[in-house]
C-alpha cells in the first residue's frame, strides 16, 4: 500500500526567507492547555507543595490566649486573632443566647455589654477584650429570678418570634443605665440600633418604660 500523501494534502514547502505561518486561535489555546495540564500532573505527581510541615505551620492564622470575665465568671481561651466576641461566646464557651443576626453591626441582635457599655459583639475582636467584663442576656438574670426587664418583655409581650428578643433586652438594660428614658422618643431613638423584624417596636418601649419607673 502506498505511503504518500495526496498532493493537495503536502504542505507548501517553506522558502528560506519566509517566515512559518503564525499559531491559529485553536493552536494556541490547544498548545497552552497541554502546557499547564503538564505543570499540574507534575505538581501532583512532585506531591502538595504545602507538604513540609513547617510551610504548613507558617500558613496558620495567628493565635493568642484571651483572658476575660463572663457573666461573673472567669474564662480563657486561645482563638484566631480574627475570632468576634460573639464568636468566642457561641463557639467556645456555649453562650448561644446572643444571636448573629447580620454578622455585619446592623442589627443589634448581638448586643452584649462590655464594661458596662452597649456593643455589638459581632464587630468586637476578642483579643482586644483581655481582663473585661462582659454580660449577656444568660447573665442578667439571678438564678431563677429574672431581670426585671426581662419580666417586663413578659408583662408587655415585647416580642413575636424572639429572635432579637436577647439583644433588645441587654440593649434595654444598657440604655436604662445611661439615663436615655426620658420619654418615648428618647427611648426610640436609643434603641435604634436594635431592629425588631416582627414590628413590636411599641411594645419595647412600654417594657423599657416600665423597667426605668415610668410606667
Amino acid at each position: 500500500m502506498s505511503t504518500e500523501l495526496p498532493e493537495s494534502a503536502v504542505p507548501p514547502p517553506t522558502g528560506a526567507g519566509e517566515s512559518s505561518p503564525a499559531p491559529t486561535r485553536r493552536t494556541f489555546i490547544a498548545t497552552t492547555t497541554a502546557v499547564g495540564g503538564a505543570v499540574v500532573a507534575g505538581g501532583v505527581i512532585g506531591g502538595p507543595l504545602l507538604s513540609d510541615p513547617e510551610a504548613v505551620a507558617s500558613e496558620a492564622p495567628p493565635s493568642s490566649r484571651v483572658s476575660l470575665t463572663v457573666n461573673g465568671t472567669r474564662r480563657t481561651a486561645t482563638v484566631d486573632n480574627r475570632t468576634s466576641l460573639l464568636d468566642l461566646l457561641r463557639e467556645h464557651f456555649g453562650l448561644t443566647g446572643s444571636k448573629k443576626g447580620c454578622n455585619a453591626g446592623a442589627c443589634g441582635a448581638c448586643t452584649v455589654l462590655v464594661d458596662g457599655q452597649r456593643v455589638n459583639s459581632c464587630l468586637t475582636l476578642a483579643v482586644r477584650l483581655e481582663g473585661a467584663e462582659v454580660t449577656t442576656v444568660e447573665g442578667l438574670a439571678e438564678g431563677d429570678r429574672l431581670h426585671p426587664l426581662q419580666q417586663a418583655f413578659i408583662d408587655q409581650d415585647a416580642f413575636q418570634c424572639g429572635y432579637c428578643t436577647p439583644g433588645q433586652i441587654v440593649s434595654g438594660v444598657g440604655c436604662i443605665k445611661e439615663g436615655h428614658t426620658g420619654s418615648p422618643e428618647e427611648i426610640r431613638e436609643w434603641m435604634s440600633g436594635n431592629i425588631c423584624r416582627c414590628g413590636c417596636y411599641v411594645k419595647i418601649v412600654r417594657a423599657v418604660e416600665q423597667t426605668a419607673g415610668r410606667k
